[in-house]
């Protein structure tokens, strides 16, 4: 009597399981059907990939998406916020086909800046963004309102979600300092680290329009000029054209006109 019961259970069990894969796949679909759109629409970055380029790019997007989980506090998640996220992980990494963010499991989006006790109501709320360590590690948090002019005409030279999104890569080594060494071949490491030294003596001398919050440490230096690097690719290599081929280097692509991956 037992046999027959077992047999209906899995059954009913696989009708469910293969309902739910297919009920993915479909949304998945979707979802690459319409994400070009937005990316159109937002994302300058994929506007000057060619086509073979873009599908790539999209695929990544939605491999992105596909692994990492993506939750609003305070605020509803919509695709556009997705779309650039995934974006601001895709664009650093670009020029690496293979590459993945072993060390991301969830975005969480505020609706702007929070604290450090992550509060986004009240006094004192000045953090843009940020890559989580002991409990929270395996998370990023994000402004929305940050994420939005990252990506916006007005954004300068400033994109948050790819600041941190470069800390993740410099961390994936298991060291934030500033030297991505998944990514930079090893007798790289050191001419960087004196090029970073030396732009940071042109900062505090007044001498670079580098933000100066570039000078807190190497790690936060590497975030700042790749920010600057994927923005404003043209102006950046018109007035530090060395930092520009040392971030080509570390980055494997050049932005600047044509994004061209090498």
């Amino acid at each position: 009597m037992m046999l027959p019961a077992l047999i209906v259970f899995l059954l009913v069990a696989a009708y469910f399981f293969f309902r739910k894969k297919a009920s993915t796949a479909k949304h998945a679909t979707a979802s690459l059907v319409n994400y070009p759109e937005i990316l159109q629409t937002h994302i300058s970055y994929y506007q000057k990939l060619n086509t073979a380029e873009q599908s790539r790019f999209l695929l990544k997007i939605n491999g992105f998406l596909n692994n990492t989980r993506i939750e609003g506090v305070g605020t509803e998640v919509t695709d556009v916020d997705r779309v650039m996220i995934a974006a601001s992980a895709v664009i650093p990494v670009f020029g690496f086909p293979e590459w993945r963010y072993s060390n991301l499991t969830n975005v969480i989006l505020y609706p702007d800046t929070f604290d450090g006790d992550f509060q986004f109501e009240g006094g004192n709320r000045n953090i843009l963004g940020m890559v989580g360590s002991g409990y929270m590690n395996g998370q990023m948090l994000l402004s929305r309102a940050a994420l939005v002019k990252g990506f916006s005409e007005n954004s300068g030279k400033e994109n948050t979600a790819i600041h941190e999104f470069v800390h993740l890569i410099d961390k994936s080594d298991g060291a934030t300092d500033g030297v991505p060494e998944n990514i930079l071949a090893h007798q790289y490491a050191e001419p960087w680290l004196k090029m970073i030294h030396q732009e940071m003596r042109r900062i505090e001398e007044g001498k670079s329009d580098i933000d100066p919050y570039a000078l807190t440490n190497e790690a936060e230096f590497l975030a700042v000029v790749s920010e600057y690097f994927f923005t404003k690719p043209d102006q950046f290599q018109h007035k530090h054209p060395e930092l520009y081929k040392s971030l080509m280097r570390i980055f494997g692509q050049n932005p600047a006109d044509v994004p061209q991956i090498f």
